[in-house]
């Protein structure tokens, strides 16, 4: 019986695919004491010992489309800019100071946008894959709800109305369950179960939906994992589509603990050998943020000894470099050693 399957809620709250633990207070209180031993460790390296670029995008490179059809500039974490087929999809975008709620304090950027979010040329999609603040800025949504005025949202279900009041019109957002689809001008975006949760507060967690998505031009193919524990989903997604040429994997912000809602490196090299290892694997959701307890370069030194155990072929960009995917041919820039002692 196939996993891909619309979702359900109980109550008002939506189901994963699979059983998932996700934790609550009690693992909190479970994690705290190591949290507190690796924070006051000498050793610990949660954010960089170095300051970490500055990166600037050349805006004057989007006058120019990518020869091949498709190029991506990855602003660190999960945010991204998708050139595919003449489309021009913004992910997930955080330009905020922080992956919080608050102002003045919570996770803060290793370094600043790459590029001003004026500077960026129009968009014609954001995709917003779920709620959680590393993924769904404020402050950033609120500025593109002027900029990106002819932009279409596209969002899993419920997430509308966590945009609207931030100044998206209800009627440029498109909100879809998994196994949906919706078609913008010629450029088919699907959504896909994924392993995870939602919710900007403990008190609404999964009340709004979150999930994986497909990208399809006409020439080119993009899987964008967002958030996700393992599970079998990964192969039966891939097995729908004749590969992808980009396949984007979450590798950071990982714990034993929280096994069930993220991949890190060993899992995420994993799903890819699932969905067949066709196409570039793409490490996302690391190197901008302190969401967890490893040293903040750990997850990339970890897939990059995979790939070399492995043969993954691994795309790895400079942040803010809008870099072309070809066939065949991996990017490893290994920019982050700046910022290790």
């Amino acid at each position: 019986m196939s996993l891909l399957k619309p979702a359900v809620k109980s109550g008002r709250k939506f189901q994963n695919p699979v059983p998932t633990n996700v934790g609550g207070f009690k693992l909190m209180a479970k994690v705290l004491p190591e949290y507190l031993r690796i924070a006051l460790s000498k050793r610990a390296q949660a954010e960089p010992k170095e300051p970490l670029g500055p990166f600037t995008t050349d805006a004057g490179v989007y006058a120019t489309p990518p020869a091949n059809g498709l190029r991506v500039t990855w602003f660190g974490h999960s945010s991204l800019l998708v050139e595919i087929d003449g489309f021009r999809v913004l992910i997930d975008p955080v330009w905020d100071e922080r992956a919080s709620p608050f102002a003045f304090m919570g996770p803060k950027r290793f370094f600043a946008p790459t590029i001003a979010l004026d500077a960026l040329s129009p968009v014609d999609v954001v995709l917003i894959s779920h709620d959680h603040y590393d993924h769904l800025g404020e402050q950033t949504v609120r500025r593109l709800a002027k900029l990106a005025s002819g932009a279409r949202w596209v969002t899993s279900l419920g997430v509308g109305a966590v945009l609207q009041p931030f100044g998206i019109d209800a009627a440029r957002i498109t909100e879809l369950n998994w196994t949906e689809s919706v078609d913008v001008a010629g450029l088919k975006l699907t959504a896909w179960p994924s392993r995870h949760f939602s919710g900007r507060s403990l008190l609404n967690r999964f009340e709004t939906l979150w999930g994986s998505f497909v990208l399809e031009g006409p020439q080119h193919r993009v899987f964008y994992g967002a958030d996700s524990g393992p599970w079998p989903g990964f192969a039966e997604i891939a097995a729908q589509y004749d590969g992808f040429d980009l396949t984007m994997l979450e590798i950071g912000a990982y714990h034993t603990a929280w096994g069930d809602i993220h991949l890190g490196p060993d899992h995420a090299a994993e799903a890819f050998a699932a969905m067949g290892a066709r196409g570039l694997l793409m490490p996302i959701h690391w190197g901008l943020f302190n969401l967890a307890l490893h040293d903040w370069d750990q997850p990339v030194e970890r897939i990059v000894a995979l790939a070399e155990e492995h043969g993954l072929p691994l795309w790895l960009p400079v942040p803010g470099e809008p870099t072309e995917v070809l066939a065949g041919q991996p990017v490893r820039s290994l920019w982050w050693r700046r910022g290790r002692a």
